[in-house]
């Protein structure tokens, strides 16, 4: 009888800790995107779920001193032309496949240009891979975004 409950008590553990890392694998919350380039913060970007469907929309910019505090996407192509670029929602149509999340898109409001895009959560739910590319993943550039939403 012993026996049977620890394997019970040993079946619910792995499956409770299971349930927190599928939730620790969600992209959903605030990143602070670190430019791959110069190593510094750009911005922080909200990721939401709807119907499967993860969004991602700029929050907050960090801005060197004389620059615009708040810039305009005057090089984008689309609707979001002359649009303020704090509050615009520049990743879309990722879903869910595996541990990575792919067929989307991402708005670079520096250029005004919009590359597909996928993403994958690593590190234990800290940090966020994304990759815009043109054509297949292996042509484009990989961000690493910082988890800014939780203490670790």
């Amino acid at each position: 009888m012993l026996k049977k409950t620890a394997m019970v008590v040993a079946a619910a553990t792995a499956i409770i800790s299971l349930g927190a890392h599928a939730q620790q694998a969600s992209p959903v919350g605030l990143w602070k995107n670190i430019d791959d380039k110069t190593g510094k913060p750009k911005a922080l970007i909200r990721i939401t779920e709807s119907n499967g469907e993860y969004k991602g929309k700029i929050e907050k910019l960090f801005r060197e001193p004389g620059e615009d505090p708040n810039p305009k996407c005057d090089q984008c192509q689309d609707s979001r032309k002359d649009q303020p670029i704090i509050g615009m929602t520049i990743l879309t149509g990722l879903k869910q496949d595996g541990e990575e999340f792919t067929g989307g898109q991402i708005l670079d409001p520096a250029n005004g240009k919009v590359y597909k895009s996928k993403m994958a959560v690593v590190d234990g739910g800290k940090k966020l891979d994304v990759r815009g590319y043109i054509g297949m993943p292996a042509f484009g550039r990989t961000q690493t975004w910082v988890r800014a939403d939780r203490a670790d």
